[in-house]
């Protein structure tokens, strides 16, 4: 491969013969190097590099992290998809939090691990890319129906995350779907699946919130036999019968701290050993992972470990509640109607106009699995060939339903502007921050609505 071919990594750090080391290391890639902040940042104009290794502690502030942080700051300013690397030495892990919490990609410790640091390397350029074919397949994109093969939604930002999935599906990055509980998490690990180079394998699942805290372990990493009272046979766990395919752990956020580490060994080495077993066993697994949780939070509360979210989250992606889905409603409410209708063998072939209009106004708290749910009662129960809100055990005031386009903005300006105020306890200025508007057309929608802040 020539050079001009290969992509670009730039090594910010002072110490020469590091500088050198790296360089020998990573002939893959066509290699700059830069020794502090000025230099960098010329590099980075001119060489557009689509990952940066870079030492917090550069010249005129070695012992520090002034000069790097600066470095770092610059860097994403002028681009912000590059993935920067920060490098800690032992005792800064603080550092090393802060720098990603500022949006740096992933950290590594000082004295460097060549191979380590470069597996860091690698899926760094493979999420650049990955990133950078969403970017361009986005702009290219139209009107949607069915992805991923069963996922209905015609929804801009769902068919983005329809996309992201389908564009990390021949990879082999982590995937980490966060997103309330009905979204269509499994689902979407479903596709993922399907999509890869792994659909020959098992897709195995495990809901990590399902099981006791003291199953959990032997659930996910099987058992010899003897290894404890009832342990009659040697027992082969999820993540060894995920071999050659995906291991899904749903509500991964329930996982106790204890196992936590055993699962990052796991991720890290790619080998298992089972309760009462001394053999390491290599497993060859993709690994998608959910949850409802807020990990970020959880880390700070110290019942999440952040290397372990680190590791999980390669590739987040957030999953939009059904009521941040205009028109989803609608159109998967249809989809289940045929679903049910033909599987239970009924006669109902629609709903009325009530009953579409109950749909599109029910706020759905428990999202798709909620509408699944009600469409399945609602087949059943139906005594015509039409829904209607009763069968859905929905209701709704038709004479508040907005009946042409300007009723319909009011209706939707008057909903976004309460949840505004809500969310910033009656705080003008910070409301029609939220709404992305300025205070004086805030202050003259209150009063066009005849509306006043709680």
């Amino acid at each position: 491969m020539s050079s001009a071919a290969k992509p670009i990594l730039l090594i910010v750090e002072d110490d020469e013969g590091l500088q050198r080391q790296l360089r020998w290391a990573y002939e893959d890639y066509q290699v700059v190097t830069a020794s502090d902040r000025a230099s960098a940042i010329a590099l980075i104009r001119a060489e557009e590099p689509a990952v940066v290794t870079l030492d917090l502690g550069l010249p005129p502030d070695p012992d520090g992290v002034t000069e790097g942080f600066a470095a770092l700051e610059e860097i994403l300013a002028l681009r912000p998809e590059t993935k920067v690397i920060v490098a800690s030495g032992h005792g800064a892990r603080e550092s090393a939090l802060r720098a990603i919490a500022s949006g740096a990609y992933d950290f590594y410790q000082k004295p460097v691990d060549i191979d380590q640091l470069g597996l860091i390397v690698r899926r760094a350029f493979q999420l650049h890319g990955i990133e950078t074919e969403n970017r361009r397949l986005e702009e290219k994109a139209g009107e949607g129906g069915t992805v991923l093969g069963t996922m209905v939604t015609a929804a801009p930002d769902m068919l983005k995350v329809a996309r992201t999935i389908e564009r990390v599906a021949n990879t082999d990055v982590s995937v980490l779907l966060l997103g309330a509980s009905g979204t269509g998490k499994e689902l979407l690990a479903r596709g993922l699946h399907e999509a890869s180079a792994r659909k020959g394998g098992a897709f195995v699942a495990i809901n990590c919130a399902a099981i006791p805290e003291n199953l959990l372990e032997a659930e996910l990493f099987g058992y010899e036999k003897g290894a404890f009272t009832g342990a009659i046979k040697t027992t082969e766990g999820k993540i060894e019968l995920a071999q050659g395919g995906t291991l899904f752990l749903d509500e991964v956020g329930d996982i106790p701290l204890p196992l936590q580490v055993k699962l990052l060994r796991f991720l890290q080495e790619r080998v298992i050993e089972r309760i009462g077993g001394r053999k390491p066993i290599a497993v060859d697994t993709r690994i998608v992972c959910a949850t409802h949780r807020n990990l970020e939070a959880m880390i700070a509360q110290g019942t999440f470990r952040d290397d372990l979210f680190y590791r999980l989250a390669e590739i987040p992606v957030r999953i939009p509640s059904l009521a941040e889905r205009p028109g989803d409603a609608a159109l998967l409410a249809k989809h289940f109607l045929q679903r049910f209708a033909r599987d239970m063998k009924s006669g109902v072939k629609g709903f009325t106009p009530a009953a579409l209009a109950a749909i599109d106004g029910y706020d759905w708290p428990g999202n798709v699995r909620e509408l699944e749910n009600k469409l399945k009662r609602a087949v059943i129960m139906a005594d015509g060939k039409l829904i209607t809100p009763d069968d859905l055990d929905l209701r709704v005031d038709e004479e508040e339903l907005p009946v042409n386009l300007k009723a319909a903005r009011e209706a939707a300006d008057r909903k976004a502007i309460a949840k505004a105020l809500a969310r910033a306890e009656n705080n003008i200025s910070a409301a029609a921050k939220l709404l992305g508007i300025s205070r004086p057309t805030l202050y003259d929608l209150l009063k066009q609505y005849d509306l006043q802040p709680a």
